[in-house]
């Protein structure tokens, strides 16, 4: 069932996003870098990624964009644009991990005419709480005769 489309004049500053979570698992990096072609070895092999100073294997950007996108496109519904997105990742999403990706509205305002809503969105886990912090902006329709 699809959820109702939000308008700009009813988001409110502070409204939490619903996202979700998703398991790391090792088939699911395999998969995610085979499809992106992203074939560098931090991604899928475990020798390279310690001698590279990393633990363990971790998901890659496009992963982790996507997630974010995902969280922000399921709540800004059909008719939303998402303007522009900006994301950090400091920590790894490794295999092992669940990931929880959310948001939150952080501010609401009308430029050129049309409804502006700034977010912070994020993916977590356990493990190292905010993995990969970032900011959206997006433009949501208008009621009508605004």
């Amino acid at each position: 069932m699809r959820k109702p489309q939000p308008h700009w004049e009813d988001v409110e500053v502070g409204t939490e996003i619903e996202g979700f979570d998703i398991e790391i698992k090792p088939r699911r990096t395999f998969l995610q870098i085979s499809g992106s072609q992203d074939w560098y070895p931090v991604h899928h092999d475990p020798a390279f990624a310690r001698k590279a100073g990393h633990e363990e294997i971790f998901m890659n950007t496009g992963f982790l964009q996507a997630a974010l996108v995902r969280v922000i496109t399921d709540w800004m519904g059909d008719t939303g644009f998402l303007r522009k997105l900006y994301f950090e990742m400091r920590r790894q999403q490794r295999p092992g991990d669940t990931m929880v990706c959310k948001g939150k509205v952080t501010d609401r305002y009308r430029k050129d005419g049309e409804g502006w809503v700034e977010l912070e969105v994020w993916a977590e886990n356990e493990r190292e709480r905010v993995t990969t912090p970032g900011k959206a902006w997006v433009i949501l329709p208008l009621h009508q005769g605004d």
